[in-house]
């Protein structure tokens, strides 16, 4: 895709003693494997295992930067700062900072979108979403590209995100992000872990974040989904023709006909990286 700048996400840094081991027993991935250059895709959840916030975390500019919503970013600075309690951690906005995807560097001289002066890294999530690249918004180049076809590529590839999930509405396992690389089951004890880990070995997750598509807009967030006569999910976000829905993966494959949403018809595909569970 072209370069862009994801004017919708926003940085938040945390710094000080402690900040890994801080971070480590709040979220859903295993902040031991966070490396330079090297990014984790990570949530926090609730204590019943659903998710809060989802966001890309990576070392830079002498922090751990926190890549989120931006619309999310100062819900979850109160929600990090209210486990603080009394450890001396920084957690800030970092507005001088912004988000890019698909950056290149200066081949053979040539003025080119760059990423030199930026953290760049490979996200972690798929290998069809392009490099993101943090970095200052001044050194950064000026004129990208908006946000709109790296949503248009994400839902391509089925990878919800931030406002797809909806606030303490979908499991973590639910939600795929076993399949995305954003959970741990070896790691330590986190906020949420315990019915994560139970719905795990129970292999209990029968819904899945589906995209919808259809050939008009779609309904609201919350409307229900319905196929042969029977509800089989809610649809979670809609940008015109396109969205996503949670959906019982077995009650979609014992049903006949078409699957509507509301009034409409839509289509329901599930992305090849959920190919290896059963049910649709």
């Amino acid at each position: 895709m072209e370069p862009a700048q994801l004017t919708d996400r926003a940085i938040l840094a945390l710094a000080g003693q402690g900040t890994r081991d801080f971070l480590q027993g709040l979220v859903t991935n295993d902040l031991g494997q966070l490396l330079p250059g090297k990014a984790l895709y990570t949530a926090m959840l609730t204590p019943q295992g659903k998710i809060l916030f989802d966001f890309l975390v990576v070392e830079g500019d002498g922090a751990l930067l926190l890549d989120c919503p931006s619309d999310l970013r100062e819900g979850l600075a109160r929600k990090l700062r209210m486990y603080r309690l009394r450890a001396r951690i920084e957690i800030e906005p970092r507005d001088q900072l912004g988000v890019f995807v698909a950056l290149a560097g200066h081949p053979q001289g040539r003025p080119a979108p760059y990423a030199e002066r930026a953290v760049t890294f490979e996200d972690p999530r798929h290998s069809g979403l392009p490099r993101r690249s943090i970095g200052a918004l001044a050194e950064m180049p000026a004129n990208l590209a908006g946000p709109a076809g790296y949503h248009a590529l994400r839902r391509e590839l089925g990878v919800p995100e931030g406002s797809d999930f909806g606030s303490e509405k979908v499991f973590a396992l639910d939600a795929g992000l076993e399949e995305l690389k954003g959970v741990s089951f070896t790691k330590g004890c986190y906020i949420g872990q315990e019915l994560t880990s139970r719905m795990k070995h129970r292999g209990t997750a029968r819904k899945r974040i589906l995209t919808v598509r259809a050939e008009v807009p779609l309904p609201p967030p919350g409307t229900l989904l319905a196929a042969g006569g029977q509800e089989i999910g809610e649809l979670l976000s809609a940008d015109g023709g396109n969205g996503f829905a949670l959906v019982r993966l077995d009650r979609l494959a014992d049903c006949s006909g078409p699957v509507t949403a509301g009034e409409i018809s839509v289509a329901l595909v599930k992305p090849a990286w959920l190919d290896h569970v059963h049910g649709a």
